[in-house]
């Protein structure tokens, strides 16, 4: 496996990681026991790039993650991220950028995962209500401190991450990119390629859609977060699927599953990127890893595109209530 540099940074990172929230919220109940063979058994493959979140089941992904990683480490390059603040009933109670929040945050973090030093931590999505650069000067200040290595930005507008920039090297810049999710692909690609950060791309399966899973009219199991999300309501799901259509007939001709065919359709667009498909099942993460393997010619690539252009998808990709926090 080829290890990429994360940014302006000195670490190395697998060119595909595993993004780690579905394993305690959002897509279902998972099981920590099968949960921590995942997370061992992408370390054994060669993953060594993991994401979690403090908002993930309010805490309780940092401590999972945490009890999963601590025999091994030393392996191991772990990014978590704060911003997103919610209640201990789980309820969501908006975004705080403020720098007393960012080192209480951080403190946090640091225990629940049970660590020295967090190699990557993010902004989870930006405060509007604070400057930029008090936010990210708090993170200096964490650097500077030893709790943290290097920062990062997740959904934030180009001017955003430009200013902060100015305060202190952005290392990653973590957003929702796939066939179905294209609107980065200019603005944040050029500001990612002159700045020299890596872009983290998440939900590169379209949360799961383009691999097929979720046909037109198929009950979306009540405890699933996606049951509520635009894309997959009634009124889009049916036309958003004309797209996994044709990923399922290249994927039979690449000789691949529709999941890797969408994953190395991301990891073929620029070399900075590096997706961090996330899953609780070892099956999907063997499959997921096998993406690297998968070649694109332009042709491919063409017609992928050709299938998705930009403005295809049908239905926001969060809630509009949601939507208000993304790229500011």
């Amino acid at each position: 496996m080829d290890y990429k540099k994360l940014g302006n940074s000195d670490l190395k990172i697998s060119p595909i990681g595993l993004g780690c929230m579905d394993m305690s919220e959002f897509y279902g109940v998972g099981d920590d026991k099968e949960s921590v063979k995942v997370i061992h058994r992408a370390v054994e493959l060669g993953i060594n790039f993991l994401d979690t979140a403090d908002m993930y089941g309010v805490g309780k992904n940092e401590v999972l993650v945490g009890k999963a990683i601590k025999s091994i480490r030393e392996k191991i390059i772990l990014a978590t991220k704060f911003g997103n603040v919610r209640g201990s009933d789980g309820s969501f109670l908006g975004v705080n950028g403020k720098p007393e929040y960012v080192k209480k945050c951080c403190e946090d973090s640091l225990k629940r995962l049970d660590i020295e030093v967090i190699d990557l931590y993010y902004q989870h999505r930006v405060d509007a209500n604070t400057p930029i650069e008090d936010t990210v000067g708090a993170m200096a200040d964490l650097v500077k401190e030893g709790k943290v290595k290097y920062i990062g930005l997740s959904e934030a507008s180009v001017n955003t991450i430009r200013r902060a920039n100015k305060i202190h090297p952005i290392s990653a810049l973590q957003t929702e990119y796939s066939l179905w999710t294209r609107d980065v692909e200019t603005e944040h690609f050029n500001v990612c390629g002159e700045l020299g950060i890596t872009f983290v791309a998440y939900s590169p399966i379209g949360r799961g859609f383009l691999s097929g899973r979720f046909k037109p009219l198929v009950t979306i199991p009540e405890n699933d977060y996606r049951r509520n999300h635009p894309r997959f309501q009634k009124e889009n799901i049916e036309h958003n699927y004309e797209l996994v259509k044709i990923i399922e007939e290249i994927s039979k001709e690449k000789k691949c599953t529709p999941a890797q065919l969408a994953i190395a359709w991301v990891m073929a667009k620029r070399d900075f990127i590096v997706p961090i498909p996330g899953t609780k099942r070892i099956k999907y993460l063997e499959e997921n890893i096998g993406a690297i393997d998968i070649k694109l010619n332009d042709d491919d690539i063409k017609r992928l595109e050709l299938a998705a252009p930009l403005g295809f998808t049908k239905g926001l990709r969060y809630p509009e209530a949601v939507m208000k926090n993304v790229n500011n």
